[in-house]
């Protein structure tokens, strides 16, 4: 698939005022820039962050009203539950919160709840308020869920039972009757930084209490590896507080992590420094799956597990729900895939949409990610649930997708959801119906150029400026995220040595020289443009900077990303 090429311009004088007050190489200069980051003293936060530059806690809307009713529960002796969603950010919001609440209340008036994904849905459920009820709690926390629960939280209230909410998904106009809403997306909270996960709103929370409470940091910092692992799977901007969040949680994690992290690792087989990419790709699955494929209140338990050896048996189902989920994705993918195959109308629409009532409904979503990276359109996955068809769909960037189905809601059940991803269910019976109805939006309203993949660049360099130095500034950038992706270059002008291979047949291992600078790189499922190295013209690389260690040796690579022709 031809993918455009975006090359980000830095503002020339900015940059260069930078260079001047830096000294350091001018292409890193032109991306700090590009960043927001034009000066000295903002360039000094971002290579060498620090706590002391997390914002007060108590700068958050309602934090004295949330302390306040949790000081109330425990002069009063109140059960208080602590509840969060199935997924990442969700289960380690819980960990964090219910370990903190153990070292300060007492623990036989504390319990967790996570909803079940099948049987109760996302966020705040009604089986989860009847059990508070039924076991005499007062108090609620809900992490990373509540905003949206109007309704529930009024059920709530009726039962005696109050809610302080800690959320950062965008609230609607009305909000919950609450104690305390701590979520600093809501139109009159001050609170300086507003693209915190839910795990973070709950880690200000823990904060305040500390600070109230009169607890020493350590006390509440030893969650940043909790935090951190948050923040990476639920791809909130890599910047500000959640940058600084990350770097000190992943130092916790690379050298005294959570033993349920730990176990983790162990059974990822990871035994190098963990960056903010493995978390992604090796912890994050693994704590999704416990929800996806069964329930997710055992992530808590691995999280909250002091012991080791007993975290390792937690760890142990969670990876047993992983590779069942991973079984499953990749047999849906496989079939998904051949229904827009085999017809041919389908595979020129602007959408995809693909249904068969015998799919695991845990991995719809992801499923409709792998079909996007295939066909680059907005794309829904369903499945059969009890009587109803339910699924998940993804966009593509810069597409409303929320808004397409909102079109289609003549033929929807129900549906949720936000700019790029969302939930709907519908009766098998109008499938077809809604299948039309979201080409026909999509059609009309999206942009040709959303229809092919982007590759942000962001800036040209030549070989001859890619050396130890070089990388060593790039490393110092981590760790990376949205809004401070890796960065990506282009080489322009580039010739293949002759040496360039096809590797297991779907990769490209390059050898390809600019001038007199040969680089080797790896370019993964590229084997279908190695036509264009052996033409022996010049090309265009674009790619990203690693290390390659081979035989106790390490050296600088390029893997490789896009090549086209040069010009």
């Amino acid at each position: 698939m031809e993918k455009r090429w975006n090359i980000l311009q830095a503002e020339k004088s900015k940059a260069e005022a930078l260079q001047q007050s830096l000294k350091i190489n001018k292409t890193i200069c032109d991306i700090l820039v590009e960043r927001g980051i034009d000066n000295f003293e903002k360039a000094k936060e971002y290579f060498r962050p620090q706590l002391t530059g997390l914002h007060d806690a108590w700068l958050m809307k309602d934090m004295d009203k949330a302390v306040q009713r949790i000081t109330t529960a425990f002069e009063k002796k109140e059960k208080v539950l602590v509840f969060g969603d199935y997924d990442v950010d969700g289960t380690t919001s819980v960990a964090v919160m219910y370990q903190f609440l153990n070292k300060i209340y007492d623990a036989s008036l504390l319990d967790f709840y996570i909803p079940h994904r099948y049987r109760e849905g996302y966020g705040v459920s009604k089986m989860g308020i009847d059990f508070a009820a039924a076991n005499n709690f007062t108090l609620i926390i809900s992490l990373d869920c509540g905003i949206k629960s109007v309704d529930l939280i009024a059920y709530a209230k009726t039962l005696g039972i109050d809610f302080i909410i800690c959320d950062h998904h965008l609230p609607d106009d009305i909000i919950p009757d609450a104690v305390a809403i701590l979520n600093p997306k809501q139109k009159d909270c001050n609170y300086p930084y507003k693209e915190l996960c839910g795990c973070g709103v709950g880690f200000k929370l823990i904060t305040a209490l500390a600070q109230h409470f009169n607890i020493e940091e350590e006390h509440y910092y030893c969650y940043l590896d909790l935090v951190a692992t948050a923040i990476a799977a639920d791809i909130v901007p890599m910047t500000g507080e959640n940058r600084i969040m990350a770097f000190y949680g992943l130092e916790k994690i690379n050298t005294n992590p959570n033993p349920g992290i730990k176990a983790l690792i162990h059974l990822g087989g990871i035994q190098k420094k963990l960056s903010i990419n493995n978390v992604v790709f090796v912890i994050a699955p693994r704590v999704n799956a416990a929800g996806r494929m069964d329930d997710a209140r055992k992530a808590v338990q691995l999280f909250v597990e002091p012991e080791y050896e007993k975290a390792l048996a937690f760890a142990e189902m969670l990876h047993s729900d992983n590779s069942d989920r991973k079984e499953a994705d990749s047999s849906i993918t496989e079939e998904a895939l051949a229904i827009i195959d085999a017809d041919e109308k389908l595979i020129n629409k602007k959408t995809t949409v693909v249904f068969k009532d015998h799919w695991h409904k845990g991995v719809v979503g992801i499923v409709a990610s792998r079909m996007i990276e295939k066909y680059y359109r907005p794309t829904v996955v369903l499945t059969q649930s009890g009587e109803v068809a339910a699924g998940s769909a993804r966009s593509v960037p810069g597409f409303n997708l929320y808004e397409a189905i909102h079109a289609c809601r003549e033929y929807l059940l129900g549906y949720g959801g936000h700019f790029a991803a969302a939930g709907m269910s519908l009766l098998p019976e109008n499938v077809t119906a809604f299948t039309d109805k979201f080409e026909a939006v999509v059609a009309a309203t999206i942009e040709p150029h959303l229809l092919i993949p982007e590759i942000i660049i962001d800036s040209p360099v030549s070989f001859a400026n890619i050396n130890a130095s070089f990388y060593n500034i790039i490393s110092q950038m981590e760790p990376f995220g949205p809004e401070n992706m890796r960065p990506v270059f282009i080489a322009k002008n580039v010739w293949d040595t002759g040496y360039s291979k096809i590797v297991k047949e779907l990769h490209i291992r390059f050898v390809v020289k600019q001038d007199n600078t040969t680089f080797t790189g790896i370019g993964f499922n590229m084997a279908t443009k190695f036509y264009l190295l052996q033409l022996q013209k010049p090309v265009d690389v674009v790619f990203t900077i690693d290390e390659n260690e081979w035989n106790g040796t390490t050296t600088l690579q390029l893997k490789v990303i896009d090549i086209r022709l040069s010009e």
